[in-house]
């Protein structure tokens, strides 16, 4: 075996890089510094160091690319209000009786269509909060029903975690998005129940002042809020069922303009796409840095070292892709970046074992929703904040939320050990 660096700089430069980002430093920043740190302290040299750390950040460029024209789809379901729609369709056909139900799926589905999870979760929390006020729930529930909903559809959607991870083991999108769909289905099973029993416990209500962030808005038709989406569907399914192969790179923006124009806001394309711009650029900036420190652990002996360890203890080498998902988000904190770092790291070794590329994709995907939402990285924040709920609270929803994923990384192996 030979690789450039040591297994102690690896390690040693994702640690610094975690520290700083849990000091609040600028993420990318953070992982392109633990990068560079990493590679000198691994025995790479400079020179090494650095034509790894370019190389690795190289390899992000066609994710990166792909990231950047969902933006279009994002922008567009979420400023023509069709997002919106879509989830007070759904929760108003479903009822203040299942209230949880309703909630969990509105968002899955936001989220399965191509809307990131935390902009999934902001976008139905108005509509929760106020079924959630005429039902008597309290914000806990209402809150895991959203965060579970939302990693039910992230592992079944186009988003950007999908893409580095179809990405990086040579994989369809469409092909990694079906193959979590049980596993998807399971988690969200889980969501409706733990959330269901949050429900019946104290814990703070909706005030009126929560109620306040509920505004009116003139929304399309639920026809012309789900064509977008749709098209995208079916336009990325073309290659499984018929054999044309539509790349995410033109079906995600050609979605989100069939959005645009069903719903009749043509003349605000540059606006809304100038939008979902801003939502992606903060992403693709955030897998540069990833692609940088992903580079030096590649290049690494971690991956041989880990594999070894899995060996002594007598643990299958499949095993690695989801324990590798749970370790790499927990770390950063990001589905994305620790979906992305896992999959760079460990393809390889996962494919000379003989783990099917498609299978090894799902489980680390399923793996990266597990405990991807701790305190240092933003979706914690952005979540907490969707219901006006305090950090002390939010921390109690972190097991629940670990739980959700952990059901769906279980039946994501248990669905490689039946199909293979």
């Amino acid at each position: 075996m030979e690789y450039s660096f040591s297994t102690l700089g690896a390690i040693l430069g994702l640690v610094i890089a975690i520290i700083l980002i849990i000091r609040k430093v600028q993420p990318a920043y953070c992982l392109i510094l633990g990068a560079l740190i990493g590679g000198i302290v691994g025995g790479g040299g400079l020179d090494t160091t650095v034509s790894t750390m370019v190389s690795g950040a190289a390899s992000m460029m066609s994710s990166i690319l792909r990231i950047l024209t969902s933006g279009i789809l994002a922008g567009a379901l979420i400023k023509t209000g069709a997002a919106q729609k879509i989830a007070e369709t759904i929760v108003s056909t479903l009822g203040e009786k299942r209230a949880l139900i309703a909630i969990s799926i509105a968002t899955m589905l936001i989220c399965a269509v191509g809307v990131f999870v935390d902009i999934s979760v902001i976008t139905v929390a108005p509509i929760a909060l106020a079924i959630g006020e005429k039902a008597g729930l309290n914000k806990a529930s209402i809150l895991l029903a959203m965060i579970g909903g939302g990693k039910a559809g992230n592992i079944i959607s186009p988003n950007p975690n999908t893409i580095a991870v179809s990405e990086a083991f040579g994989q369809d999108l469409t092909a990694v998005m079906f193959r979590n769909a049980v596993p998807a289905v399971f988690a969200l099973a889980a969501a409706i129940l733990l959330s269901s029993l949050l429900a019946k416990k104290e814990g703070a209500k909706i005030t009126a002042e929560d109620m306040e962030s509920a505004k009116e808005a003139d929304l399309p038709s639920f026809f012309a809020a789900v064509i977008g989406p749709v098209c995208v569907i079916v336009m990325l399914a073309l290659r499984p069922l018929a054999g044309i192969t539509i790349d995410p790179l033109i079906a995600l923006p050609a979605g989100g303009l069939i959005c645009t124009l069903a719903t009749g806001s043509a003349k605000h394309v540059v606006e809304y796409t100038e939008f979902g711009l801003s939502k992606v650029v903060g992403v693709s900036i955030l897998l540069i840095g990833t692609g940088t420190i992903a580079g030096i652990i590649k290049a690494s002996a971690l991956q041989y070292d880990v594999t070894n360890l899995l060996a002594a203890m007598h643990m299958p080498a499949f095993i690695l892709a989801p324990l590798s998902g749970i370790l790499m988000c927990g770390a950063t904190a990001s589905t994305t970046a620790g979906a992305t770092v896992a999959a760079q790291t460990f393809a390889p070794t996962l494919l000379a074992a003989g783990v099917s590329p498609l299978a090894a994709a799902a489980m680390i995907h399923a793996g990266a929703t597990v405990i991807d939402s701790l305190p240092h990285g933003s979706f914690f924040h952005a979540t907490g904040g969707s219901v006006s709920m305090s950090i002390s609270e939010r921390m109690k929803l972190i097991p629940y939320e670990a739980l959700i994923g952990l059901t769906s990384t279980v039946v994501s192996i248990a669905v490689y050990l039946i199909a293979g």
